[in-house]
């Protein structure tokens, strides 16, 4: 009885999750198609806080200064040890665009115990134009992003820009693809429905642009200095100032460099326990995004319910598909085929996000407070 109880709740799951992977499938179909703004084109000054020199990150950093924008712009990348090998990837990228306004700051002072916002304090102070644009250091932006993010900042009602993206394998390996496809099967679907339904009340470290007036408005950097989830804290101010947030439809490259699982596991488990830190209840319901695990438990549990398990694999891959085509990706059966054992690793990642306990950041731990504020427990 009970087992027919569970069967049937696990079906019920599986077939909900199955409609809402085709209707975010449609969502990333849509954003994707959705042409960016070309103009107006805004004076900005990009902010880079560099840690470490993983694979990929001169692609990175080549990408946001060779950017098409017809009003001036800066890059202002920070290290906090002169000797942190970023600093000589940084200076060869800069020395590779001549044409474009950029430096290099070494700076050590933490202003709290988010190192990465304390480097966006050290820099914010050298910021020469009126617009204030943040972006990962592991983002590659298309020519076009620059503009794109800042030209909805020509209406005065509109506080901050944002974008979501997608995952890009830096690295060879089974790890970093599959990382990138948790991005694109998962992560993105389910954002794009979100913010498709004016849900989501998102605002993502992928880019954050927003005037300098505004950020002083919400106290600036300094504000957010503790807080392991920056950017929602960031959005949210914003909005608490009246003032919209706008998700520009452009999709950067997260790149992915991944080299083990254990890696891939540490990486996931900070952001899904960011997230359920942020929203416990929506963190929940999260689980309904993953219909194969609940078509697989009904399979076992009922004698029809192989049912839900194929309805569930139908759906998940026609979403991979969808968004691969729509990201212009090389839709292949190798690709597809990883989406079981993708699918398998976010479900567990997820049930051990349901747990509170600490997050590996740049190589250091970090205990979270409920208020969002982290305490750093690492040893030495």
């Amino acid at each position: 009885m009970i087992g027919a109880i569970l069967g049937g709740a696990a079906a019920l799951l599986a077939l909900a999750g199955s409609v809402l992977a085709i209707l975010s499938a449609r969502a990333v179909a849509r954003l994707a198609g959705t042409p960016p703004a070309t103009g107006p084109a805004l004076a900005a000054s990009i902010l880079k806080p560099l840690h470490g020199a993983p694979p990929g990150l001169g692609e990175a950093l080549a990408s946001t200064l060779r950017q098409d924008h017809a009003a001036p712009f800066e890059v202002l990348c920070a290290v906090r040890n002169p000797a942190d090998p970023a600093a000589a990837v940084a200076e060869a990228a800069m020395a590779a665009a001549p044409g474009v306004a950029a430096r290099l700051v070494r700076d050590g002072r933490v202003h709290g115990a988010n190192r990465k916002v304390s480097q966006l304090m050290n820099l914010e102070a050298l910021a020469a134009h009126p617009v204030i644009v943040l972006a990962d250091a592991d983002m590659v932006v298309p020519p076009g992003w620059l503009t794109a993010v800042t030209a909805p900042l020509a209406d005065p009602g509109v506080g901050l820009v944002t974008c979501l993206y997608q995952g890009v394998p830096a690295v060879p390996g089974l790890w970093a693809r599959l990382a990138a496809r948790g991005i694109d099967w998962q992560f993105l679907p389910n954002a794009a429905f979100g913010e498709g339904l004016g849900k989501a009340e998102g605002c993502y470290g992928a880019t954050i642009a927003l005037r300098a007036e505004t950020l002083a408005r919400i106290g600036g950097f300094a504000a957010v200095s503790d807080l392991l989830a920056d950017d929602h804290a960031l959005g949210a101010a914003v909005r608490k100032l009246g003032l919209r947030v706008v998700v520009a439809p452009v999709l950067p490259g997260h790149q992915m460099v991944e080299a083990s699982l254990m890696a891939l596991v540490r990486h996931e488990t900070r952001w899904q326990r960011t997230l359920r830190l942020l929203n416990p209840a929506g963190y929940l319901g999260m689980g309904v995004t993953f219909p194969l695990a609940w078509g697989a438990l009904a399979a076992v549990l009922l004698p029809d319910g192989w049912a839900a398990l194929a309805v569930a694999a139908a759906c998940r891959v026609r979403l991979a598909l969808v968004v691969d085509r729509a990201l212009g990706r090389e839709v292949s059966p190798a690709r597809v085929a990883l989406l079981p054992l993708r699918d398998s690793l976010g479900v567990l990642i997820w049930a051990v996000g349901l747990a509170r306990g600490t997050v590996v950041w740049q190589g250091r731990r970090y205990r979270m407070r409920r208020d969002g504020s982290m305490i750093d427990v690492s040893r030495g």
